[in-house]
């Protein structure tokens, strides 16, 4: 489909926009839903639709479809944000929980190249047949080491209390980090640990044992 380089002005445009397949599983729509555009007013739409789709589909067809595929359906919980909706988020020392506008460039705000010029995108999703897994464990760790080893296209993870939510980056320069608000708290991995290489099956072999998709 063939997509209008200009920001959306008007219904059709942007359904125009939604429309756009970012994988076999995914449409671009299913990333602009917005809790702080939806309250505060702010649309959120991308200034640079082409870039944001060209972002998108490196997120999609390279990291979250084949978690579907191996793990079953996930949910997006937060996807693209413009700058307008991000600087909200980030007001008032971080009240809705978003850093700022230019440390999200070539993450969650899509349409924007970071500070070397890389596109990039997150999102955070829930990886629902890891969510009761989760809640008798707590142990946020089997889905980190899971992805590290078997999703060679993720740049970075940043996983959340609530239903182990993450935000899961793709970039074509991956980082390859893994972080954590869960206990124990911070960094799991970068390149350089000695963890970072290891063999981290067994970490997660009881919830692919119990895994029912």
């Amino acid at each position: 489909m063939e997509v209008d380089l200009r920001t959306p002005q008007s219904v059709k445009k942007l359904e125009e926009l939604g429309r756009v397949r970012l994988s076999d599983s995914f449409f671009m729509r299913d990333f602009l839903y917005s809790e702080i555009s939806q309250i505060e007013g702010i649309p959120n739409i991308p200034e640079y639709p082409d870039v944001a789709i060209e972002a998108g589909r490196g997120l999609c067809q390279h990291v979250l479809e084949p978690i579907q595929k191996a793990l079953g359906r996930v949910s997006i919980r937060s996807g693209y944000r413009s700058p307008a909706v991000n600087e909200k988020g980030a007001e008032n020392k971080n009240q809705y929980n978003c850093s700022s506008n230019a440390s999200n460039y070539a993450h969650h705000i899509w349409d924007y190249r970071d500070k070397d010029g890389n596109i990039g995108a997150t999102a955070c999703i829930v990886v629902n047949s890891f969510v009761d897994y989760y809640e008798k464990t707590g142990d946020w760790q089997a889905l980190a080491w899971w992805i590290h080893d078997n999703i060679p296209g993720y740049s970075s993870l940043y996983f959340f209390p609530k239903l182990a939510a993450v935000n899961v980056r793709w970039s074509p320069q991956p980082e390859k980090c893994i972080s954590s608000y869960i206990p124990p708290k911070g960094m799991l991995t970068k390149p350089g640990e000695q963890n970072h290489s290891d063999d981290h099956a067994y970490l997660y072999s009881h919830f692919l044992n119990n895994l029912k998709i």
